[in-house]
């Protein structure tokens, strides 16, 4: 494995140290106290906990840089060429229903370009994480996206509803971050889903980059409602095609 940076190193430590809480809190779930803020969008003393730890980490190292976080929303800094992009848990109606199936979200955005990125499953202790010109990488193992022409021998996963699904092996796992590590590390051939915010996917997206796969073109001004259709290079346009109601 490369050398990784100093800024891609403190984002390890800061998820690492985040995670103690959510695994701890992930076996006491009937205790959490739960506040609904939207359909199916909860947020979670665990939620708000991680956020902090995260967040404490990253100024600690980082005290200039500005921060799009999906609880506290953006604060911006001295810094505005260099924002961290956090969402402390992707997944969250899956952690609060005891679903192992979650993941902590860190990214840097610099000058407008997602350069390092960072998700984290503490249960499974599984981490991906990639830097740009740098690779992509899970557990400290290099890693690509799949091979995979056929479409029928492929998987595909969303959290999309549509009332016509594409006539494709799909799956729906309810955790947007994990869905595109899977997707760069091969265990999924192509992503799609609309409406994301931006800390769900900031990571996934240069992680599917270096990782050799194709994603479409996103604004990284936008903070909301972002379409993503992402996949390894051989099944792209035939993927694309199967999405004509997406």
């Amino acid at each position: 494995m490369k050398t990784i940076s100093a800024n891609l190193n403190i984002m390890i430590k800061a998820s690492e140290k985040a995670s103690k809480i959510l695994i701890r809190d992930f076996g006491e779930i009937e205790k959490l106290q739960v506040s609904k803020k939207g359909p199916k969008d909860f947020v979670t003393n665990s939620d708000l906990k991680t956020e902090k730890i995260i967040i404490d980490e990253l100024k600690k190292a980082r005290p200039h840089y500005s921060i799009l976080s999906e609880e506290s929303g953006y604060s911006e800094n001295k810094d505005l060429k260099n924002t961290w992009v956090i969402d402390p848990i992707d997944g969250t109606v899956n952690f609060l229903h005891g679903i192992p199936h979650f993941a902590i979200s860190i990214a840097l955005k610099t000058n407008n370009e997602i350069v390092s990125g960072l998700i984290y499953d503490p249960i499974k202790d599984e981490m991906f994480f990639a830097e740009k010109d740098n690779g992509a990488y899970f557990n400290n193992h290099r890693i690509r996206v799949s091979k995979r022409n056929d479409l029928n021998e492929c998987l595909f996963v969303t959290g999309e509803k549509m009332k016509n699904e594409p006539d494709i092996p799909l799956r729906k796992s309810g955790c947007a971050a994990l869905d595109m590590a899977y997707i760069a590390s091969g265990r999924y051939d192509g992503y799609f889903q609309g409406r994301l915010n931006l800390w769900d996917i900031a990571a996934g997206i240069i992680l599917i980059k270096e990782a050799g796969g194709i994603i479409n073109d996103i604004n990284l001004n936008k903070s909301e409602n972002i379409k993503v259709i992402a996949s390894n290079s051989n099944i792209n346009t035939k993927f694309k095609e199967k999405l004509v109601n997406f």
